[in-house]
């Protein structure tokens, strides 16, 4: 296992980063200078206008600590990695599944059967928590089960993805009654993407891009290819096999992140503004508050319903890589996909 809090977010605009032995110097006008031992650093995330000398580029390469650059509101812009180091064997079973149409759709049913389980179990512990449930979020929960059989039997990729769209459009249709404060600022009409069109929107995608480096990270650990998925067709700088992987742990790690931001009032409504087209964007306080948050919820512990042990919620990503590359190598005769209880 990877150790934890082992990924360095800099998001001060204006900063620089370069190498000082085996540190990492970063360097703000504001902020002054921090070094950082690379010893067990994992990754280093880059928000907007942060600078990367040649040197430290060369010791993130030498100590295959993944370098990803992002714009300052979450979009991915590009990553660098050094050798890639992952067994050939592993990668070329990778690769011999992916074509499989067979092999494919039962990883495939396995990322969506954890991604509608999870978010269905997210659904019912609000309705548990309230004195009263609501008839809404119960019926949703319903369809979910519904859903989840469907899943199960359905014959190919394509099918599947209709029916995971379909369950993603009922479950987020009652995502707005999960957020407890009733302000106008906070409201959520529905997902929206590329841009995110209103603050709730933007708190779960810029979480999900946090997410997704942290599954990638996990996959290229462990030898396998991230690029190379079974759900997500394969595109040109997509992360295809890291979003795959994420599905299942989008409800528990983001969706139940975001709201708890927003009911306990971690985020205010004036720590976001709105461009002329549209997009809702965080202030760089903001971005602050919620990488904050994401890390200090990557210590909460939790049992591994299939390994019976207690991990840190941010070894889960790696967990399943690990699982995932023995499924791919046959020691395992199924992925399990993470179902949270």
């Amino acid at each position: 296992m990877r150790k934890l809090l082992n990924t360095l977010y800099v998001t001060s605009q204006g900063g620089y980063l370069t190498r000082e032995g085996d540190t990492i110097l970063i360097s703000n006008e504001d902020s002054g200078k921090l070094r950082l031992p690379v010893l067990n650093l994992e990754g280093v995330v880059c928000f907007g206008n942060v600078a990367v000398s040649s040197s430290a580029l060369g010791l993130c390469a030498e100590q295959q600590i993944g370098l990803s650059f992002l714009t300052e509101n979450g979009r991915f812009v590009a990553r660098t990695l050094g050798r890639v180091h992952g067994n050939v064997l592993l990668r070329r079973a990778h690769y011999r599944l992916a074509d499989n149409p067979k092999g494919s759709r039962d990883l495939a049913v396995s990322f969506v059967v954890g991604k509608m389980a999870n978010a269905r179990r997210v659904l019912q512990r609000f309705n548990r928590e309230r004195d009263a449930p609501l008839d809404t979020v119960s019926a949703v929960v319903d369809a979910l089960g519904q859903s989840l059989f469907y899943a199960e039997k359905a014959t190919c990729v394509d099918e599947l993805r209709g029916i995971e769209g379909d369950a993603a459009r009922a479950y987020f249709g009652v995502f707005n009654d999960l957020i407890l404060r009733p302000t106008e600022e906070f409201r959520f009409a529905g997902r929206s993407r590329r841009p995110p069109l209103d603050r709730v929107n933007a708190l779960l995608s810029f979480v999900y891009t946090l997410l997704t480096h942290d599954v990638r990270s996990a996959l290229e650990s462990v030898g396998l290819d991230p690029c190379v998925g079974f759900l997500h067709a394969d595109r040109p700088g997509r992360p295809s096999l890291a979003l795959d992987v994420m599905e299942e742990l989008r409800p528990v790690v983001g969706d139940r992140l975001v709201l708890s931001l927003i009911n306990r009032e971690q985020v205010k409504p004036t720590g976001f503004s709105v461009t002329e087209s549209g997009a809702v964007e965080m202030s760089p306080e903001t971005r602050k508050e919620v990488i904050s948050a994401y890390q200090k919820r990557k210590r909460d512990e939790i049992e591994h319903p299939f390994l019976k042990e207690k991990i840190e919620l941010g070894l889960l990503p790696f967990a399943q890589a690990l699982l995932l590359a023995r499924h791919i190598r046959g020691d395992l005769n199924a992925y399990p996909a993470f179902l949270w209880r």
